[in-house]
């Protein structure tokens, strides 16, 4: 809205006439506009809370978001209309767009972003380490939650906010404090106050309180599959999602992989030049290298990537690549960083053995030590390993087994949720990873 208003402005009260976008709200040429601000927006985190609760971060941001924008807009043919005589009117231009979500962001910050605007949330929990794990995620996760006290048997040392669940009227509570949200679990509250608190919760459910159990709420603030349904009984809290058979969807991503895929090699070989200069001075031996990977159904498949590390990396058996790994050469640091070592990889998604999305494909001698320690691990298995994925924007590279279970999680997320809106935010992250040179 605050975008609309400034070019509104720009357009009638500065003389602006670069073009007549403003006919109606329906305009073509505005409607142009705010897909290339939006999309631009997502791929430099302008919509990051945490980014967007800061003033200088968002100045930073919004001058890149804005300066692409601008230039992606008045250099695109046919889709916008021609260049302005002036060169003062691209200024104006530019300076309506910053300066009114500039404004905009401001209120945010002074505003929404303040906690006094948060929801109040109440936690409803009986166990201690539970809590704990709550306080953490809320904390390093939730942008949207002011947590105002927990109800528990016992207090938790530590944790302030204690509400004592035998002799506090939780229905005062919830209306002083105005609570929106309930976050509830409740394993290691006693039979008795476990069946009062359930008569309580389906009362507050019919009076519009939104109710989250505690397992729900945290893989809706971290992104990931909580770490306790990774066990025998995962099918209670694991399903696949619903596009896992859906034909369109898979057609439609089969069609964007072949598309992805050929200019992802026409790109390659516009590259290959400089990328055999510098494999040349810092990099020295074979350009391409080759090795196995599992699949989708636990097949194997020859992956092909540039070389990032010395001829000699794995003279003594496979291992771990870490992110201070000495093998890595010079130049295949730069490939790392930018991910450009992974883009020969479009020739395995051109014949159908990677998508473009999902989970990484791991080396045969790893997945057999991996499913053994890690429960659940062959799931990955069930689709298409993929160039890029929901564990690879969401988490640093993993070298351990540790590391490695808490990216099967965030895979498994993606595998529930599996979608064209996860799969757009997933691209628009690894844009930025690029962008930004965050790759290992």
């Amino acid at each position: 809205m605050f975008l609309y208003l400034g070019l509104v402005f720009c357009n009638h009260f500065l003389g602006f006439t670069y073009i007549d976008l403003f006919q109606s709200f329906i305009n073509k040429d505005i409607l142009t506009l705010f897909v290339y601000y939006f999309i631009t927006a997502q791929v430099f985190q302008m919509y990051d809370l945490v980014d967007a609760s800061s003033r200088f971060k968002t100045v930073k941001n919004l001058f890149v978001v804005t300066l692409t924008t601008c230039l992606t807009y008045l250099y695109t043919p046919i889709l916008t209309p021609m260049l302005p005589k002036n060169r003062i009117e691209i200024l104006l231009f530019f300076l309506c767009v910053f300066f009114s979500v500039f404004i905009w962001r401001n209120i945010y910050i002074f505003t929404i972003a303040k906690k006094r605007f948060y929801k109040n949330a109440l936690l409803i929990c009986g166990d201690d380490q539970i809590l704990e794990s709550l306080f953490d995620n809320i904390y390093f996760h939730s942008r949207d939650n002011y947590i105002t006290g927990y109800v528990k048997e016992m207090k938790t040392e530590g944790f302030e906010g204690f509400i004592d669940v035998q002799n506090t009227d939780l229905n005062q509570v919830i209306k002083q404090n105005k609570i929106k949200d309930l976050i509830v679990s409740l394993k290691g509250f006693s039979y008795h106050n476990a069946e009062q608190l359930n008569k309580k919760l389906i009362q507050y459910y019919a009076e519009g309180i939104t109710i989250h159990s505690y397992e729900d709420y945290i893989e809706k603030i971290t992104f990931c599959v909580p770490e306790k349904h990774l066990s025998d009984s995962f099918y209670k809290y694991f399903s696949f999602s619903e596009n896992h058979q859906n034909r369109l969807y898979l057609f439609s991503m089969r069609l964007f992989d072949i598309l992805a895929s050929i200019l992802g090699l026409l790109f390659m070989i516009t590259i290959i030049p400089f990328v055999l200069i510098g494999n040349i001075v810092g990099s020295r031996g074979r350009l391409f290298y080759i090795q196995d990977r599992v699949g989708v159904e636990g097949r194997c498949f020859s992956i092909v990537k540039f070389r990032s590390m010395v001829t000699t990396a794995e003279v003594h058996g496979e291992q771990w690549a870490s992110m201070d790994d000495k093998r890595i050469t010079p130049f295949g640091k730069f490939l790392r960083k930018t991910r450009f070592d992974e883009i020969p990889q479009f020739w395995n998604v051109l014949k159908g053995e990677m998508s473009l999305i999902g989970p990484r494909p791991e080396r045969p001698g790893f997945v057999k030590e991996l499913e053994e320690k890690i429960p659940l691990y062959a799931i990955r298995h069930s689709i298409k390993p993929g160039l890029t994925g929901w564990a690879q924007v969401m988490y640093p590279y993993a070298e351990s087994f540790d590391q490695q279970n808490k990216k099967l999680r965030y895979d498994l997320y993606y595998i529930k949720k599996r979608g064209w809106f996860i799969d757009f935010k997933i691209l628009i992250k690894t844009i930025n990873t690029v962008l930004y040179f965050k790759g290992q």
